[in-house]
């Protein structure tokens, strides 16, 4: 099974993802998570990714799908994407290569939120300078404020979660992210979440979406 989660940043498709491949046994390819890896190394991609990410821009779609390939080889199933694809281009692009192993995508899931929602998710959230572990200072702070309950490591406020980088993470998703949604509810696989539900009811409505 392969599986795509789309949704606005901070609509909790990182902790669906987290438990999806807990319960179901999928492997997570975050691009976030790549090519924040891609930055810290300093690689030629992360370089070049660098300025897209800090202003709230999209990384080309050559960077991502070349990315893709390489993190991915051969390894074509039981793969949970989440938050990609971005644009409608990327998804041509992703079917294509599913399609050239022989493989396809068998469920889309949307996670709904309201944009004030979002707001305060990512205005709020902190991430562990050390571990990469995720805190929101007003839902899930850490026991100790500004240190990471795992591994004792300051917590920081990323670039892309900063307020005027945030308004533009929205408008960017509005502009080129959205129509995604009827590209996909043409394909057969698209099915709709409650994001705004606390994450344990999430992850059991759409578990059992999955396992049907």
């Amino acid at each position: 099974m392969n599986v795509i989660l789309l949704g606005y940043p901070g609509s909790g498709k990182g902790t669906l993802a987290k438990d999806l491949v807990q319960s179901l046994g999928l492997v997570h390819v975050s691009t976030g998570d790549i090519l924040r890896d891609e930055i810290a190394k300093k690689t030629p991609l992360g370089t070049e990714a660098t300025s897209y990410m800090t202003s709230g821009r999209l990384v080309p779609d050559r960077l991502v799908m070349d990315m893709l390939k390489a993190r991915l080889g051969t390894e074509t199933r039981g793969l949970l994407f989440d938050g990609f694809p971005r644009t409608v281009e990327q998804a041509e692009s992703l079917d294509a290569w599913f399609e050239s192993k022989g493989q396809s995508i068998d469920a889309v899931i949307f996670l709904k939120v309201e944009e004030d929602v979002v707001v305060q998710r990512l205005g709020s959230r902190r991430t562990c300078t050390g571990c990469g572990k995720i805190y929101n200072a007003i839902s899930s702070p850490p026991a100790k404020e500004n240190v990471c309950d795992v591994c004792a490591k300051p917590l920081m406020t990323r670039e892309d979660d900063k307020p005027a980088v945030i308004v533009r993470r929205i408008q960017v998703y509005k502009d080129q992210t959205e129509p995604l949604l009827a590209y996909y509810r043409s394909s057969g696989v698209f099915h709709e979440a409650d994001g705004g539900q606390p994450p344990a009811a999430v992850t059991e409505k759409v578990s059992a979406l999955l396992k049907k």
